[in-house]
């Protein structure tokens, strides 16, 4: 009779258990089933107890395969997710396709013959061309609370290797990265060219390292506090150039953010400052002068040739980095000098590129820039609603300006460009040794996924190399400024 009863028990406790909503509920029911039966005299305890043992069992089976199993979502990136959040991946990737006009005067400031002297000489390639200034294709995971892998490939022109590494975090005040990564320096650098202000960078960006190979610690020691310090190969991704038994680069950078101190969300008070120290084979001493929206070569740096008397060009940068935003308002500006120093047969050079920027933006449909800064870099901006294109309402609209200096008038010197030049100086410098751009931007982002850009950019060249046979021509004729107008349909994901 008792085993009659106890069968007739384990089907209904059976059943109860098939008819569950679902596997965490069904498991709480029947649990609470077999105590209440317990409770009313109806099973015993050991009848209770013989039951309870099969139902953990069964738990731990289901909470393994939970465990084991990854699902799949989509936000802002198709996303793997692992039942015990152990494993997290994303494949992301990015496509950038622009298209460029350009207007250039033939005015006074360039006194440029054909192609002698200090001239660059005829530049050809600026022309109106539709581009594809971006085509990346990633992927990103973490594992074991600690570990992060990145690995992107740049599929623009050819396949190459964008990034690279692994970073471990055993403690999150003080993490370490190994592999091809961005370097400490530069907030425009380091912020992604998904999320960057203007259609391009400034001419600051043209003096930081970018990516390259090396190691790193970084981490957010205190609130509102990060630091960062690699060491590098200090040239070009994916390759060593400089074979000697030479220094690498040291590269570092500090920031803190006052507002987040303050524990105020509607605000960045941002300032940071880096620093980098290296040398560099024999050869270009300095970096080309190339206007913002990708037209033409203004300044050429001068090309060292080999030479028993130096081995290196000592290559020092600091850069100063500041940025105020209040509700959907940002000021940012920074500071950059690079310099180069080294010795010839005939004398010694220290010479100096000092560039900066200041810009102001506004998002019209009232994003706060406080929600996308992080960890002493800005993220992109995610729009309050998606835009219907039934309605024409939502997306985020912004506008921005930025005035923009390039000054490497320390180039214009006896032995590099002009007067008596240094046999081993096997290229001048030539061109214009300032600049002076001028940038006015809209951007209108219909989701968080994609961005459509217009910029229009002036560049005013100043100071002739060289005197009367310095400056540049462009198909054929002598130009003293540069007119664009930019745009980008964008899609990342």
């Amino acid at each position: 009779m008792k085993s009659n009863q106890l069968r007739g028990i384990v089907a209904a406790v059976s059943g109860a258990m098939f008819l569950g909503a679902a596997p965490m509920a069904m498991a709480d029911s029947t649990d609470d089933i077999i105590n209440a039966l317990i409770g009313k005299g109806v099973l015993t305890e050991e009848e209770g107890a013989l039951l309870m043992k099969g139902r953990t069992g069964e738990k731990e089976a289901a909470e393994k395969k939970k465990a084991g199993e990854v699902k799949a979502s989509f936000k802002d990136g198709l996303t793997f997710e692992s039942g015990d959040k152990s494993f997290k991946a994303q494949i992301n990737g990015r496509v950038h396709a622009d298209y460029r006009w350009f207007d250039h005067d033939e005015g006074s400031n360039n006194a440029a013959p054909a192609g002698a002297g200090n001239s660059i000489g005829n530049v050809t390639n600026v022309a109106d061309t539709y581009d594809i200034r971006r085509a990346r294709l990633g992927f990103k995971a973490n594992f074991k609370e600690y570990y992060e892998v990145e690995v992107v490939a740049d599929l623009a022109n050819s396949t190459t290797l964008d990034v690279g590494y692994l970073n471990i975090a055993w403690w999150k005040p003080v993490q370490f990265r190994f592999g091809q990564f961005k370097m400490p320096m530069n907030l425009e650098e380091l912020t992604s060219s998904n999320n960057i202000d203007f259609m391009e960078r400034s001419f600051v960006n043209g003096l930081a390292p970018a990516k390259e190979i090396g190691a790193m610690v970084h981490g957010t020691p205190f609130k509102g506090v990060t630091y960062a310090l690699a060491t590098s190969n200090g040239n070009a991704k994916n390759a060593e150039t400089d074979v000697r038994e030479d220094d690498k680069d040291v590269i570092g950078r500090v920031t803190a953010n006052v507002a987040e101190m303050m524990d105020n969300k509607d605000m960045v008070l941002h300032a940071g400052v880096s620093y980098s120290t290296g040398d560099l084979p024999q050869g270009t001493a300095g970096v080309a002068g190339r206007t913002e929206a990708r037209g033409a070569t203004f300044f050429r740096a001068p090309v060292l040739g080999n030479s028993p008397t130096f081995e290196t060009i000592d290559r020092s940068r600091v850069g100063l980095e500041g940025a105020v935003a209040y509700g959907p308002f940002k000021v940012q500006t920074e500071w950059m000098k690079m310099n180069n120093d080294f010795q010839t047969d005939a004398r010694s050079y220290d010479l100096d590129t000092k560039n900066w920027y200041v810009q102001a933006l506004w998002t019209i449909t009232g994003e706060k820039y406080a929600d996308i800064y992080k960890n002493g870099v800005f993220g992109g901006i995610k729009p309050k609603n998606d835009f219907d294109p039934k309605t024409f309402k939502g997306g985020a609209w912004e506008i921005g300006v930025r005035y923009s200096k390039f000054d490497a008038s320390d180039y214009d010197t006896l032995g590099i460009a002009n007067g008596t030049v240094d046999a081993d100086v096997t290229t001048k410098a030539a061109g214009f040794s300032e600049a002076d751009a001028y940038t006015l931007g809209v951007k209108f982002l219909p989701n968080s996924n994609m961005r459509l850009m217009l910029n229009y950019v002036k560049t005013d060249f100043e100071k002739t190399i060289g005197g009367a046979t310095g400056g540049i021509r462009v198909n054929n004729e002598r130009i003293d400024d540069e007119k664009a107008l930019i745009m980008r349909a964008q899609w990342m994901f």
